[in-house]
């Protein structure tokens, strides 16, 4: 990859570990930044080269454009890896990087702002022919809103235009849970995304949430990776994600490939990304949103197909056709993700900080570990409490199932509160290993006094 020598890695934790694993494989130099409170954590200890950009508030070092263009262009990055959150979907730090003279992994700012609009993106879908889930344009007043929820039928979806993470998100099950919805997400959406437009969309009771993995380059080539089952969620934000999902057959699993390789060749999408779906109680898929970056799962992807996304992702950056042409692997067998987050299962789900004192990470065929954690290594308030994803392969679901349950009761977290409790029940849950999904799932069947606390604290 002769376009390509040096890369900074613009995130922090197991997603910037992850990446800078596969520059050492490629041959690449890795450059991290960090914030004060990272001086320590792994990204920073594993990266060939490390470089400090500010204070521990992410505002201040891993959100300011400026600090990471500048030390990109000290250190003679050729490259900037978003990873994920943070800048990965900002279009105007993609811009700057290319108006810096640096390939931004990921798809250009055009594109990123293009898709990052849900209203533009719905439209994009409609021209495309891809099923949309009935909806609103954006809403100028709570009159207008209430007239919109009327057409629709309640349950309703209240969601920002510019959202993204379940924020300026509210569920509305009738008229008098508008007016307060109205404020508060418009105000989360200010807040989040300075931008307060809101919309609606027909809530589905009890939907799959599934998403189609695509990448794409420059000479033509868009591929379908391949179906995520994503429903396991709590406050719309993911769980546990497995590929390939149970309820999708072959004509259904090519439709929703199709659909999704439709929508990125009008967007004129080039690099990894993520089309989303819900599936409704009959099992159609209708359009949701395109999240424009590699996501926190891609790595169940990567158990089944054999391929290095980020490496891919590195190949599209630096002009290159995909690794594999025209035809890309037939996935094999099944995955699982546990996604460990430093929060306790037992109290809702309140984030939890501290020294990890003891880290036994569980091994074994078919396990994989992406975590940012080490013995002595600090969870801090400041970022998000994801830690490490477990993720299990198998050769159909039960094995891929029975070998997370294994690895689960081998893991060893001691000095915070951690979510492996809470992935212990679930595994074990027959509804789960039934594969029995939809996005209420932990909402009807979780009961915190069923969870027991073992390998914390």
């Amino acid at each position: 990859m002769p376009a390509l020598r040096r890369v900074l890695v613009a995130n922090r934790g197991e997603i910037a570990v992850r990446v800078i694993r596969t520059l050492r494989d490629l041959g690449l130099t890795s450059i991290a930044v960090y914030s004060e409170a990272d001086r320590l954590s792994l990204h920073v200890l594993l990266a060939d080269e490390a470089y400090p950009i500010g204070p521990a508030p992410a505002a201040q070092s891993y959100l300011d454009i400026e600090r990471i263009l500048e030390t990109a262009r000290r250190t003679r990055a050729d490259a900037v890896h978003p990873g994920y959150g943070f800048l990965a979907e900002n279009p105007d730090f993609a811009r700057a990087c290319e108006e810096a003279g640096l390939a931004f992994v990921g798809p250009s700012a055009r594109t990123i702002a293009a898709l990052g609009d849900k209203l533009a993106a719905r439209r994009l879908a409609e021209r495309s022919g891809v099923p949309l889930i009935p909806g609103s344009g954006a809403l100028s007043s709570l009159e207008s809103a209430r007239a919109e929820a009327r057409r629709l039928g309640y349950p309703v979806m209240l969601k920002a235009v510019a959202g993204g993470g379940g924020k300026g998100l509210r569920v509305l099950g009738g008229e008098r849970e508008l007016a307060s919805a109205w404020e508060l997400a418009r105000g989360e959406a200010r807040a989040a995304f300075a931008d307060d437009r809101v919309y609606l969309e027909r809530c589905f009771r009890r939907p799959r949430h599934v998403e189609a993995q695509i990448v794409a380059d420059h000479h033509g080539h868009v591929a379908f990776l391949g179906e995520r089952e994503c429903s396991v969620q709590r406050r719309h934000q993911k769980l546990l994600e497995e590929t390939p999902c149970v309820a999708l057959d072959v004509r259904g699993r090519a439709a929703l490939g199709e659909a999704a390789r439709s929508l990125a060749r009008a967007a004129g999408y080039a690099s990894a990304g993520t089309i989303e779906f819900l599936l409704d109680e009959d099992g159609a898929f209708h359009f949701l949103e395109v999240n424009t970056r590699l996501q926190v799962e891609h790595p169940v992807t990567e158990m089944v197909t054999g391929l290095d996304l980020v490496a891919e992702q590195l190949r599209v950056a630096a002009g290159e056709p995909l690794s594999f042409g025209d035809e890309p692997p037939a996935p094999r067998g099944h995955a699982l993700e546990a996604r460990i987050t430093a929060e306790d299962p037992l109290r809702g789900f309140v984030p939890s900080t501290g020294t990890v004192r003891r880290l036994r990470l569980p091994q074994g065929p078919g396990v994989r570990n992406d975590s940012g954690l080490y013995r002595g290594a600090q969870v801090s308030v400041y970022y998000d409490p994801l830690v490490a994803k477990l993720i299990t392969w198998g050769r159909d679901r039960d094995e891929a199932a029975r070998r997370m349950a294994r690895a689960l009761d081998e893991y060893v977290l001691e000095g915070v509160r951690h979510t492996v409790p809470f992935h212990r029940w679930l595994v074990a849950h027959p509804e789960f290993r039934a594969g029995r999904l939809h996005t209420r799932f932990i909402d009807e069947h979780l009961q915190p006094d069923t969870l027991a606390r073992g390998g914390e604290n």
